[in-house]
């Protein structure tokens, strides 16, 4: 009688697992202290980085990556960084809102099923300054990774 195989990671896998994503300035994501987190591989919760890193990987590995800078995310892009007018963001959300330097803050897809987040990076009278690009584009980032189960 041999021993049973682990599940393994393939491409369309549903995965439950611990992750962290730490960047220079550490941790962006950690699930470790948490609940695990649930995902399907292909949907776009990972980047197409990360989820090469598990492709292969047998259920009940831990493993730590290291991702070079802007592979994980992409680079920044300058684009990325757009003024939205304080009236619009009145009619948003509330029209008292106060936004600080490194606020995060939501805003819904144009087909209102999702949403994406901007950092505010500077203000004046009339508008706010946002920063769409995920946080750690741009940088190396720290993948770690523990597999607790493979579907």
């Amino acid at each position: 009688m041999s021993a049973p195989t682990l599940a393994v990671v393939t491409p369309g896998s549903f995965l439950t697992l611990h992750y962290r994503l730490a960047g220079p300035a550490g941790d962006i994501i950690n699930t470790f202290a948490d609940k695990a987190a649930t995902l399907s591989l292909g949907t776009g919760e990972l980047s197409p980085a990360m989820e090469k890193r598990l492709i292969g990987l047998e259920e009940g590995t831990h493993a730590t990556f290291e991702l070079a800078a802007g592979e994980a995310f992409g680079e920044r892009n300058p684009e990325m960084q757009q003024w939205v007018a304080k009236k619009l963001l009145a009619q948003m959300g509330d029209p008292d809102e106060r936004y600080a330097i490194g606020d995060v803050v939501q805003f819904p897809t144009p087909d209102g099923l999702g949403s994406y987040a901007g950092a505010v990076i500077d203000s004046n009278d009339t508008a706010v300054h946002f920063d769409f690009n995920h946080p750690l584009a741009g940088q190396p980032v720290t993948f770690e990774v523990q597999l607790i189960g493979v579907l």
